[in-house]
């Protein structure tokens, strides 16, 4: 028997209804934890199985400033977050939606788009969560740039509002569309058309992501060893694993394992490719210490392919006892990337190593472009705060209760208000976390110093 599906106005009405359990100003409410929640013992505990030869490069890096420790640090605003108030309306989350986990990248059709760029902490969740996230990034990009409380609370605002109009523009959609929607170069030079430094910036990104591409930073990343094609070695960085290792033994088992991961069309076309080196890399600053390597396959000898594995581990919004909601974490993330984002790189696949740990795999800066926030200006800083709201609205339009959400955050400013207010005080905690990381530093508790660069290994 068919079911009864309610109509979009019904789906509306009844996201619109959650506001008498959960109002949209109570989203201004932070109530500091309590003095017992130690977070360095946070960070101390999500460092558990990592390269402990690479701990202390993720601490030199979040010592810069509180908007780095903030990057690095999601394990703190996640178990902050479970005694937030929510609406009650889940979604795939990105988990680490901060500004600089958006960006521009190339789509399978080779066009240039603008999403959400890192899934490592993907699960389902309250919407509120990604946007809680987002916020306070912005309010602490804004403090470290020393830009003034007003321009902090624009950037926020301008997050906030695009976020919520986008939705509302969604929920007039229907499934398909907003499953094919993308936010493309071309959309966003339409929509900052008189905005001169902006349309500036936004026509040098191509050019930029051109240089990107794996044929380009081959010549770059790669040396000739006895007539062989190796990755160059820049350690603590980059460099090749030591001891008695098979790489090509491993990685044949690796590589079996991730094509299966594959469609079938692009299955065929990693065939064409054959490996050739593989070497430790160290990213990001959150992932520092985990396991992340860069493989080199060719097809000719100047027809490269990098790919990138990055170790696939519990994200931090899920309760880290128990048994996980998902058996693969590589799958998670996999998963997670594809449904959130418009359009996923080819190579997008997972795998489980020989000792049993999850990896998922994608290609190494693939027209991949960031941010440069330190070279932003108040005016842009804004204009991208609108850019991730537009994104980030477009991600949980295409796998959430869009009507529903729409509905209850309405079409008047209520919830921008209180996630302004909320984005301070949790910028506040940060900035009080940061100043206790930087005196447990100074203590000795915790490294930022590599004892011996050359000696660092790779443990499986």
């Amino acid at each position: 028997m068919s079911q009864k599906i309610p109509t979009r106005k019904e789906r509306f009405q009844q996201g619109k209804a959650l506001r008498e359990k959960c109002s949209r100003g109570m989203h201004a409410k932070y109530e500091p934890r309590s003095s017992s929640i130690d977070p360095i013992k946070l960070l101390e505990d999500s460092n558990i199985d990592r390269i402990s030869g690479l701990i202390a490069i993720r601490y030199q890096r979040m010592s810069e400033s509180a908007f780095k420790f903030f990057r690095g640090s999601a394990i703190i605003q996640a178990r902050d977050l479970e005694h937030s108030p929510v609406s009650g309306i889940n979604v795939q989350l990105c988990g680490d939606c901060h500004l600089m986990n958006f960006g521009g990248f190339a789509s399978v059709e080779r066009n240039m788009v603008f999403d959400i760029n890192d899934f490592d902490e993907t699960f389902p969740g309250p919407w509120e969560w990604d946007v809680k996230r987002l916020v306070v990034s912005l309010e602490l990009a804004a403090r470290d740039m020393d830009f003034s409380k007003n321009i902090a609370e624009n950037a926020v605002r301008a997050a906030v509002s695009s976020y919520r109009e986008r939705m509302a523009e969604f929920a007039q959609q229907t499934v398909l569309q907003r499953w094919y929607n993308q936010i493309t170069v071309e959309n966003l030079l339409d929509f900052f058309k008189k905005d001169t430094q902006m349309l500036n910036r936004l026509k040098s990104v191509k050019p930029h992501a051109l240089s990107k591409t794996s044929e380009a930073i081959f010549p770059k990343l790669t040396e000739t060893v006895k007539g062989y094609a190796k990755i160059k070695e820049d350690p603590p960085l980059v460099y090749h694993f030591t001891g008695t290792l098979d790489m090509n033994k491993i990685v044949q088992l690796s590589l079996e394992d991730y094509r299966k991961s594959l469609q079938t069309d692009r299955r065929h076309l990693l065939d064409r490719f054959h490996f050739q080196d593989a070497a430790v890399k160290v990213v990001g600053i959150g992932s520092v210490g985990t396991r992340c390597f860069v493989a080199l396959f060719l097809a000719d000898e100047d027809d490269p392919l990098f790919l990138q594995a990055k170790e696939a581990r519990r994200s931090v919004l899920e309760p880290p006892i128990g048994k996980s909601l998902f058996e693969h974490q590589g799958h998670r993330v996999v998963h997670g990337q594809h449904v959130m984002q418009a359009s996923s790189d080819i190579f997008l696949g997972w795998y489980r190593n020989v000792n049993g740990r999850d990896f998922y795999v994608r290609q190494l800066r693939d027209m991949k472009v960031s941010a440069e926030v330190e070279n932003f200006n108040p005016r842009v800083l804004t204009a991208y705060a609108t850019m991730c709201g537009w994104a980030l609205a477009r991600a949980h339009a295409k796998t959430g209760e869009v009507e529903m959400i729409a509905g209850y955050l309405g079409t008047k400013e209520n919830f921008d208000d209180a996630i302004v207010q909320y984005a301070i005080s949790y910028a506040d905690q940060v900035e009080r976390d940061f100043k206790t990381f930087k005196a447990v530093i100074n203590s000795g508790r915790l490294k930022t110093k590599i004892d011996s660069p050359k000696t660092l290994e790779f443990d499986l």
